[in-house]
Order: C-alpha cells, then structure tokens, then sequence
C-alpha cells in the first residue's frame, strides 16, 4: 500500500512542524499532530545523529542533572502505555506515539502490542489522515490555512538577511523557493527542519506509526476513530501569529547540522519513555535555551493544552464502551493539563504499564 498522500502538499510540509520564536517547541510535533506526516523526500542520505544526552552526562554533568530533575517533576511524564479503568467497563489503553517511520518508533513493546491486537477501536488523532483526498479537501475549502491568499509570498516575509540561507537550504533539498514561495511560513519549517532519512522513508511508502496502527487495524476489520479532524489541527497551526512561524524558519536556520542530533535524542527519549524529559532537552538546545515569553504560551496552549481538552472531550464516549485503543503524540500525555490527568480528572483510573 502506498503510505504517502499524493497531492501538491507533497511538495510543501512533512511532517514536524517545528520551531517557535527563540525556542525549538515546533520539532515537538512530531509528537503533536499527524496530519503534516505525508510529503516530500529525497531518499540520499541515512540518520547518523549522535545522542546529545549522551554527550551532555560527558560534557556538562550537572546541566544534564538539573535537566533531569525538572523532567522528574513532570505530572505523569513516564511511560507510553497507560491502562484506563473504571468499575463496569473494560479497560482502554492510552498510548504515546511519536510521527515518524523510524523502526525503533514502529516496534512496540510486548505490553503494547497485546493491548493494540486485542483492542477494538482503534483511535487516533484524526482518522481522516488515511483518506488521501482528505487534505486536498481542505486545501480546496480553506486554501488561506496553509497557502498565502492574498499576495504575500515568502520572499517578503522572511527577513532578508536570511533570505539566502533558507534558498539555500531549499536548494539543498531540490526544492527552488519560487515552487514554494505561497506556503505558510510553518510548512517551509516543517520541509527544512525534517531529516532526510525520515523523509527518504516516507517517499518509499513507509507509514509513521500511528498510520501504520490504523491501517492495520482497517484490514483485520476493526472500527477506526479520530479524535480531531484535519481542519482542526491545521487551524490550529494557523491560528498562531505569523510572526511565531518566521521566527521558526530564522531558527532552524541557526539549529543547522545540531537537527540530525535533535531528532536521534528525541527517538531514545520517546523509546525509553522518558517524555518528561524531551521538553527540558528542548530548551537546553534552542538558540536562547528559555521558555518563557507569550509565543511560547500561545503554542502550547493552543497546540497542547486546548487539543489536549478536546480529545479528553472526544475520547470519553469512545472508553466508556470499553477496549479501545487510543494512540496519540506522546507529549499530549504527561503534564497537568496532559490527557492522563484529563482522564483522571473524569474519574478513570490511569496507571502507567
């Protein structure tokens, strides 16, 4: 089966949608919205970042210790399987993922994959990602969400001191900035910010993860649900301020070669279930390394916390049947706004396995 969308958008986003202003809070949807997984690749390089952890406990033990304790305070911020109960109803399982192809991604532990072969529904962020004329759709019916309508080109808002180093990116990607010049500033992000061996996977029809769960499912004949739609997370993307999203492309610029090794320490990370961790590791690389400003408060209330309300929302009805499934971006989970305190919060118990 071909896993890739195939339409215009292929050649605009994949994946991510990456960086804010001052701060690397964009690569954290890879966690966050499935929709930006299909795209455009160029299958000529391999993975081969280094785990920045790793090099930290070498280079600077007590930064990585001070990381780590603020990752420990995170409400709920270990684990990817969550078993959801409540007297009467057979337990639902509440799984992080992460929206990518990479094999150690797909693999699920044994815990994991008893819960998901025995499940049924299978739910995930928006279903309608398995609809290839889904996008399109969109796109035909609220082109403004990710292409500029109304003159502005990306040559005119990107500062033009940085003007050449994003040609230049493009370029090394095979992309002249001319066949992309109407994209919203966050899609330019999301095509430079993706390492070319996630994309060359997505080109030779590799699913990222939750695709690949749905899809699964669909042919054993289980029922599929979503919990959002596709306008609601392009919406949201496009809702935040344009200034947010060109400040991101500025600092993907300025992230440069560290990308390969942002996105290796991520994948252990999520591998080992140490979400609670991956916002510190976020920080502790950003050009300015804080988190603090109202850009940043936009973001996460805008793509965490009120999707995060949403899908507790959505989701209930689904678990109070019983034995569903339900895989999500990782980083909606933990926190206090999270979706295992969301759950708890409607009386469920939630217990990481």
């Amino acid at each position: 089966m071909d896993n890739n969308i195939s339409s215009p958008f292929d050649h605009y986003a994949d994946a991510l949608l990456r960086l804010c202003a001052g701060l690397s809070w964009l690569l954290l949807a890879s966690f966050f919205a499935v929709v930006f997984s299909a795209g455009y690749a160029r299958a000529d390089e391999t993975c081969a970042g280094s785990n920045l952890i790793e090099e930290m406990a070498k280079s600077d033990p007590a930064k990585l210790e001070t990381l780590r304790k603020e990752a420990a305070t995170t409400p709920n911020g270990h684990g990817l399987l969550w078993k959801i109960e409540k007297p009467g109803i057979k337990p639902s399982w509440l799984y992080g993922t992460m929206h990518l192809t990479d094999p150690r991604v797909l693999k699920l532990s044994d815990a994991a994959q008893a819960a998901y072969s025995a499940a049924d529904p299978i739910v995930i962020e928006t279903d309608e990602i398995l609809d290839p004329k889904g996008i399109m759709k969109v796109m035909a019916e609220s082109p403004e969400l990710m292409m500029f309508t109304d003159g502005t080109t990306l040559e005119k808002v990107i500062p033009a001191d940085k003007l050449d180093g994003v040609k230049a990116a493009l370029s090394e990607r095979g992309i002249p900035l001319s066949s992309v010049n109407k994209m919203q500033p966050w899609m330019l992000t999301s095509m430079l910010a993706l390492p070319a061996c996630e994309m060359a996977r997505k080109k030779q029809g590799a699913a990222f993860l939750d695709i690949k769960l749905a899809q699964e499912a669909k042919e054993k004949g289980k029922q599929i649900a979503g919990l959002e739609t596709i306008r609601d997370q392009l919406g949201a993307m496009a809702s935040l301020p344009a200034k947010f999203h060109i400040d991101g492309v500025v600092e993907m610029l300025a992230l440069g070669p560290k990308m390969k090794d942002i996105f290796e320490t991520m994948t252990v990370l999520y591998v080992q279930g140490d979400i609670g961790m991956i916002f510190p590791l976020m920080r502790s690389v950003s050009p300015d390394g804080t988190a603090s400003g109202q850009n940043y408060a936009e973001f996460e209330e805008k793509m965490v916390s009120a999707r995060n309300r949403t899908m507790a929302e959505r989701a209930e009805p689904i678990i109070a049947k019983g034995n569903a499934f339900i895989a999500v971006g990782a980083l909606h989970l933990p926190g206090e706004q999270g979706l295992v305190s969301l759950l708890k919060e409607q009386n469920y118990t939630v217990t990481a396995q």
